[in-house]
């Protein structure tokens, strides 16, 4: 009874082919997308260093009253946001 099973489960699966792998329909369109968003994160990110940089100088030799903690975390987020669009990148490709 096993036998039998066991031969008729091998030839059912020995009929089954290797399939090809296939791209979706709209891949192509999805990763160039996903490349542009990783491009504005990125470019997002450094313009959130350069202005907290800015800000920084701006409130040393300015006087301004802008709160350092403020600057910091927008320096730091884009850190944040530069380092996940580098991220990302390396993932996809």
């Amino acid at each position: 009874m096993l036998m039998a099973a066991h031969d008729m489960y091998s030839t059912v699966l020995a009929q089954m082919g290797n399939p090809t792998a296939e791209a979706p329909p709209i891949a192509d369109k999805v990763m160039k997308m996903f490349r542009y968003f990783t491009w504005f994160t990125q470019m997002s990110g450094l313009a959130a260093i350069t202005y907290g940089g800015g800000r920084f100088g701006w409130e040393k030799w300015g006087g301004g009253s802008a709160s350092p903690k403020m600057v910091a975390n927008a320096m730091a987020g884009g850190a944040i946001a530069t380092s996940a669009g580098t991220i990302m990148n390396a993932i996809v490709s």
